[in-house]
């Protein structure tokens, strides 16, 4: 019996309520499915693991809808790649959100367009708790336990958060720390 003979009984299994089934589908297809999302995202292995237990969710909640139980792998792979866009938009909307904040910022010392620019890139390399941190102290004044509370980080954390991401911003500006 071939590969896709054994999905689609796989398959059928499933739809009939085996878990166990539905377990063996992902056993059999995670490598592909993990190694196709690690090149296409780009980004690190865990990434692409959390864009493929999404895809693997959405794929047990859709079952029913898949036409040819012997072509699971590609099912699953068009579901995969449906998650990744998904997370790439995602991504280039929180880049592009930074931006526009960090265009507005109104910096006393008036920040040339190339600082400006310094900043934005600065800024979306920072981990995103770090960025959330920085965006909400630094930009929108609020205080350290307000932070705190917003994010759901102890304090000792947002403080530091906040501490780093300051002097890469500085740095990024060629400034100091010294202020």
């Amino acid at each position: 019996m071939g590969e896709g003979t054994d999905d689609a009984a796989l398959v059928h299994r499933a739809r009939a309520g085996s878990d166990a089934a539905f377990g063996q589908l992902v056993a059999r297809h995670q490598g592909v499915v993990r190694g196709f999302l690690r090149r296409t995202l780009g980004g690190g292995w865990a990434e692409a693991d959390d864009v493929a237990q999404e895809t693997f969710l959405a794929a047990w909640g859709a079952l029913r809808s898949l036409k040819d139980p012997s072509g699971v792998r590609s099912w699953l792979l068009g579901i995969a790649w449906r998650k990744a866009q998904d997370r790439m938009r995602g991504a280039r909307r929180g880049a592009a959100r930074d931006r526009a904040w960090l265009e507005t910022i109104d910096a006393p010392s008036g920040l040339a367009h190339e600082d400006r620019l310094a900043l934005a890139a600065a800024m979306a390399d920072l981990a995103p708790d770090v960025r959330a941190a920085v965006a909400l102290c630094l930009a929108d004044g609020w205080s350290h336990p307000e932070a705190s509370l917003a994010l759901g980080l102890p304090l000792g954390t947002v403080k530091s958060h906040v501490a780093r991401g300051r002097a890469r911003l500085l740095k990024a500006l060629g400034g100091s720390d010294d202020a």
